[in-house]
């Protein structure tokens, strides 16, 4: 019998267990494939929404909570697990500035640093490689960035660490519950006892928790990336560009992303993709074009109206929780909603108000 399972082995469920753990708990994570092999492992791993003062106050919240505390955390992983997943601070230059009030009123309120780059000489020296005429830029020098392939294998670490149970390749079909009470989860191999269950089942929740009655609009939503394998100094800094980025790796590869789809639940790559990010990287930084592509791949981001995660308890069913949703955002946002969630299910005063995450009712 377990205090809680959790359903989906990507970030926020490897970090619920780890948190859900360390307060006493007894977990299960479980999972339809291999731990962090979805959304987790495929993302960019950018350490603040892009063009952040689009988002709701509620998103920036979260985000501002997670950009306080991902250093402290990534260093305890690194402890735990052996493995660094390279929290860098490698700061955010925006090139498209046509938004400037929204943006400094955005940073005023929550505390960023943002500085407004006035001219072609500025941007040139923070990155000297850039091709651009532009004579304006915004500047972001606290944003930082973790390495996703290695946050998520240093989260696994972390739960053998902690000796926390985890089961891969075993799909749950149904939420068990009796007396608007959960009981458990049923697979397609045996009943798992429970006295909580946790959704965080990324592209996925939607139809495990519509199964349970819990009405959430979450859908697939294909990003393909591509990784030039260059050398340190190519790139310095992470680069935003008409909704496309460069991240620099410390060992000087180069990600370029991301493309925006909705196809369902197909994750294969395409040529038309391929070429379309070769080309705005290149013309980005004409030096990549040197360097050859490592590697083109592609993830299905849980997506949600207007980006906005669902993270609570359900109103009808005692013991059932959620938290997926979080679109283009997983990393960033997931530090800050598990410390929501894990408050929210130990019934205390949480960091802020969850009512804006809620899913519709029965």
């Amino acid at each position: 019998m377990y205090d809680c399972v959790v359903v989906g082995g990507g970030l926020i469920g490897m970090m619920t267990a780890r948190q859900l753990v360390r307060e006493g708990m007894k977990v299960l994570v479980i999972d339809q494939g291999a731990l962090g092999s979805e959304s987790s492992w495929a993302g960019g791993g950018i350490l603040s929404p892009l063009y952040p003062w689009r988002y709701s106050d509620a998103i920036s919240e979260l985000a501002l909570y997670s950009h306080q505390h991902y250093q402290a955390y990534a260093e305890a992983l690194h402890e735990e697990s052996g493995i660094d997943p390279q929290w860098t601070r490698t700061g955010l230059l925006i090139l498209d500035t046509d938004e400037r009030q929204a943006a400094v009123d955005w940073a005023t309120k929550y505390h960023w640093t943002l500085q407004a780059l006035k001219h072609v000489d500025e941007i040139k020296q923070l990155e000297p490689g850039l091709a651009t005429t532009k004579a304006s830029a915004f500047w972001l020098p606290e944003v930082a960035q973790l390495r996703n392939p290695r946050l998520v294998k240093s989260l696994k670490g972390s739960l053998e660490h902690y000796q926390i149970d985890y089961a891969e390749h075993e799909a749950v079909l149904t939420l068990e519950q009796s007396d608007h009470r959960i009981s458990g989860v049923r697979t397609e191999k045996r009943l798992i006892p429970a006295d909580s269950v946790i959704v965080t089942a990324g592209a996925w929740s939607t139809a495990i928790l519509n199964n349970a009655g819990v009405n959430v609009a979450v859908e697939p939503v294909r990003g393909q990336m591509l990784i030039f394998k260059a050398e340190p100094g190519v790139v310095n800094h992470t680069v935003l560009a008409q909704d496309h980025y460069l991240i620099p790796r410390r060992d000087g590869r180069v990600l370029i992303g991301s493309t925006l789809e909705y196809v369902g639940f197909d994750k294969s790559t395409t040529a038309v993709a391929r070429e379309e990010l070769t080309q705005r990287a290149i013309a980005l930084i004409p030096e990549l074009a040197q360097y050859p592509i490592e590697k083109h791949w592609s993830g299905l981001r849980p997506g949600s109206p207007e980006g906005m995660p669902y993270i609570g308890a359900d109103k009808d069913v005692e013991g059932l929780y959620y938290n997926c949703g979080h679109f283009r955002n997983g990393v960033i946002l997931g530090l800050a909603s598990v410390t929501l969630l894990t408050d929210i299910l130990h019934n205390r005063p949480a960091f802020m108000d969850a009512e804006s995450f809620l899913a519709v009712g029965h």
